[in-house]
């Protein structure tokens, strides 16, 4: 049968306008031109789907029937478009992401080994932020979505948790505690403490759980970035307290890390979206394999 999509748009139209006036306005068609669509459609058919009139468009009993199958057969089509486009637009272009550094040098890196596997023609523009920083350019749409951290968020993004990672003290080897098996946070009194500087999110985390705590941690060296309260750690200057996540998963050959309670502190990372905005096919190809890494470990 040669029956065409515009042929199956204009019965549709016409049966819902029940006129084909207000149908031939809404696809922006002549009244000749519409009536040679449905004149086409019931000749291929052989039935007639509507009587018309000079005051009125009814549908025929047979048109009746056929109505829900011809709007099936345009969803099903459009669908099929839909996941076309979607699939080569997963297959090409940019993503923009912003993360924090830990997530963005410790799991950030096989992810997007997995991902240029499946997509090798997108390109990907990773940008290493503060926790604010990741929120702000997720919030101003410079970044389709970011990786940060539980608290740093603004009204307009949403924040949906990926992993939580407990902090835990790193020390040197050759360090005493690295004899125990856990620590509280009493037994760091009169230690050399390295940390983060107050604007750091991961500061405003632990001051969050400690202070009402009455625990006041006296950071002998303050540090903008976990890497670096780690280089001070292996130089043997004092003991840095970190997120799990900012120590490597294989044996460092200097450093451990230790478990800290009394209480136990963690920080939750996870995905940063924008409100209202729905990130493109190739962000939430990326965004799928994220998700699915950090709930394989």
């Amino acid at each position: 049968m040669a029956i065409d999509l515009d042929q199956l748009r204009a019965f549709v139209a016409v049966a819902e306008a029940r006129g084909l006036t207000p149908a031939a306005e809404t696809l922006h068609l002549s009244l000749p031109a519409i009536s040679r669509r449905l004149t086409a459609l019931e000749t291929e058919l052989g039935v007639a789907l509507l009587t018309r009139t000079t005051r009125r468009v009814a549908l025929t009993q047979t048109g009746r029937e056929f109505l829900p199958r011809a709007r099936r057969l345009l969803d099903e089509f459009e669908e099929s478009l839909l996941g076309i486009r979607e699939t080569a637009a997963q297959r090409r272009g940019l993503v923009t992401i912003a993360c924090i550094p830990t997530a963005a040098y410790y799991f950030l890196p096989a992810t997007l080994a997995a991902f240029a596997r499946r997509f090798p023609a997108v390109r990907v523009r990773a940008m290493d932020l503060s926790a604010d920083g990741v929120t702000e350019a997720v919030a101003t749409g410079a970044a389709e979505f970011g990786i940060g951290m539980e608290g740093a968020t603004l009204p307009e993004v949403t924040f949906r948790t990926l992993r939580r990672d407990p902090f835990v003290l790193a020390c040197r080897q050759d360090h005493p505690f690295a004899r125990r098996r856990t620590l509280r946070w009493a037994d760091l009194a009169g230690e050399r403490l390295v940390g983060v500087s107050r604007r750091s999110g991961n500061r405003l985390i632990l001051d969050r759980a400690l202070l009402p705590r009455g625990i006041e941690p006296v950071w002998h060296y303050e540090a903008e970035h976990l890497s670096t309260s780690l280089g001070l750690v292996e130089a043997g200057l004092g003991l840095a307290v970190v997120p799990r996540l900012a120590l490597p998963r294989e044996p460092h050959p200097v450093l451990v890390a230790r478990p800290l309670t009394d209480p136990a502190v963690d920080r939750a990372t996870g995905l940063l979206l924008r409100r209202g905005a729905e990130p493109g096919p190739a962000a939430r190809a990326l965004i799928a394999l994220l998700e699915k890494g950090m709930r394989d470990g």
